[in-house]
């Protein structure tokens, strides 16, 4: 998620932790400094001075949390679509996207099931909420205005 902080743009990321980090750092980790940015449809109403107030103490009061690697719902970890998804819906009242259950993922690939036997062991949580981060990418309350992707 951008923000400006002290004039400065920074992405408010979760990752371990969950961290704000320079905008030419955080696109340096990526894949070919490709980027998109998007924004809130209807931004000019929603994002008030006092909406977008309460939005960036949402955010900073998740500073510091660790990366939540089982995808749980609650606030003590957070993941990356999960941090995004609730500083919008906590600070703003919108929610990107439809909540799903982990039970609608699939995780039928070996890899995959290595992993979630792994962190779950034989109570894998199928009726946790969960977001994912092609729901907050694909969400019909976004517009892109800004991307480099395929710019060579």
């Amino acid at each position: 998620m951008l923000v400006l902080d002290r004039g400065q743009l920074k992405v408010l990321e979760a990752v371990q932790p969950v961290r704000m980090t320079p905008l030419d750092q955080w696109v340096s980790h990526g894949e070919g400094g490709q980027v998109v940015v998007k924004r809130l449809l209807d931004a000019d109403k929603v994002l008030t001075p006092l909406t977008l107030d309460r939005m960036r103490r949402t955010g900073r009061g998740f500073l510091g949390r660790g990366y939540d690697l089982t995808f749980e719902w609650d606030d003590r970890r957070l993941y990356c679509s999960e941090l995004v998804w609730k500083v919008y819906d906590r600070g703003a009242g919108v929610q990107l996207s439809t909540l799903h259950h982990l039970s609608d993922f699939d995780f039928s690939a070996p890899a995959v099931q290595k992993v979630m036997r792994r962190r779950y062991g034989q109570h894998f949580p199928l009726e946790e909420p969960a977001v994912s981060p092609e729901d907050i990418f694909e969400s019909s309350r976004l517009r892109m205005i800004w991307s480099n992707v395929g710019a060579r």
